[in-house]
């Protein structure tokens, strides 16, 4: 036997430990995850908990890690998840959290660190701070759009707003009105209430008074039929409440009852998917969603918050093989490969629209993304165009 035959197999070893060694296949890609699962915001977190659980664990050949934590609705705990997952857990990317003012103090960590975030909450941040979250859910101004063309169509001349009085509330009133004044809707009432209020008579009252001819309640999960109950207990028209993308859960119908019958939701399309036209673009994706997750969770279980978190894993499967072109997984030139490639991945269909993120827009919903709701025996009815 040669010294060259005794060498072949040798180098071929070698060859083989080399590429373990330093291939970016190979490594594993850490995603950080934090979700309200207790607090207030448990209702909209523990859909989110329980969809990452079903994620594929692979994607484009790399091993998936989701590390998940509690941030129990609090932004400082929330803060400090996000900066043990980044400091620590060493993610490439960090995914939540669902309320408003929790995402909007993550952002700022993530962009410090220069980790991509993927927000479960449609937060509006300041010029020059949102150069690393991603939003998965829809922007208020996007979903602003089915309400108002619904109040076109019916004659609706004035309105009254009831919601949060965080960065939630704010961003629906501060894209509803420009849409509302445009079509010559006017806002007559404006009240305002904190997440962990019990009871909102006092604001009630007023907008009772002012007799608007329909109410925007902007509020989230089970929390949101606690405004709606009052306006109608105040004796409010049911049939006149809208509410946003955050009440567009089982648990408004749940716990609202009768209440909430022949009202008026906003919400993405996975929520309804076996009610859309095979020509939806989401109606397929949205179908897997509600099929996988009510599997595992039980049937009637599936919700928007849910189907956000199911929508990462799709907008991962497409940015991760452009960003290994550019780096190794657990590196700053792997993070800055996928949030390059979130922001030219171009139009891309999740369960909840259609994402088509750029430089300039983080958002990305094309407008047609919202659907009109109306509550109809216990259930969601789709409202035609």
């Amino acid at each position: 036997m040669t010294s060259s035959t005794l060498r072949s197999p040798i180098h071929a070893l070698m060859a083989a430990v080399l590429a373990f060694a330093s291939g970016s296949a190979l490594a594993d890609i850490n995603v950080g995850v934090t979700v309200s699962a207790t607090g207030p915001a448990a209702s909209l977190g523990i859909p989110e908990k329980n969809t990452i659980a079903l994620l594929p664990t692979t994607i484009a050949g790399q091993k998936i890690n989701y590390i998940v934590l509690d941030d129990g609705s609090d932004t400082t705990r929330a803060v400090g998840n996000t900066r043990k997952l980044i400091t620590e857990d060493k993610v490439d990317v960090v995914v939540g959290s669902v309320t408003t003012p929790v995402a909007i103090a993550m952002a700022d960590v993530c962009a410090e660190a220069k980790t991509p975030q993927l927000m479960l909450s449609p937060a509006n941040l300041p010029p020059g701070k949102g150069e690393w979250s991603f939003r998965m859910p829809q922007s208020t101004a996007v979903m602003a759009i089915p309400i108002v063309e619904h109040w076109k169509k019916i004659g609706v001349k004035t309105y009254g707003f009831l919601g949060y009085s965080d960065g939630y509330g704010e961003a629906w009133l501060t894209d509803i009105k420009p849409l509302a004044e445009k079509a010559g809707i006017k806002l007559v009432a404006t009240e305002r209430f904190a997440r962990p209020d019990t009871s909102v008579t006092g604001q009630a009252l007023k907008l009772v008074a002012a007799n608007p001819d329909a109410i925007l309640v902007v509020a989230s999960g089970s929390g949101a039929a606690m405004p709606h109950k009052g306006l109608v207990e105040r004796g409010y028209p049911k049939s006149k409440i809208y509410q946003t993308h955050g009440a567009a859960t089982m648990d408004l119908i749940r716990v609202g009852g009768a209440d909430v019958e022949g009202s008026f939701v906003s919400s993405g399309p996975a929520v309804v998917a076996d009610k859309l036209p095979a020509s939806n673009a989401s109606k397929e994706l949205g179908m897997r969603y509600i099929s996988e997750f009510e599997k595992a969770n039980g049937k009637g279980t599936a919700n928007q918050f849910g189907a956000h978190a199911f929508d990462v894993v799709i907008v991962l499967q497409k940015a991760v093989p452009i960003a290994l072109k550019k780096g190794k997984p657990g590196s700053a030139e792997f993070r800055a490969g996928l949030k390059e490639a979130f922001e030219t991945m171009g139009r891309t269909p999740v369960s909840q629209g259609v994402l088509n993120w750029t430089a300039t827009d983080h958002f990305g919903y094309t407008p047609e993304t919202g659907v009109l709701l109306k509550v109809a025996k216990g259930d969601w009815e789709v409202v035609p165009n």
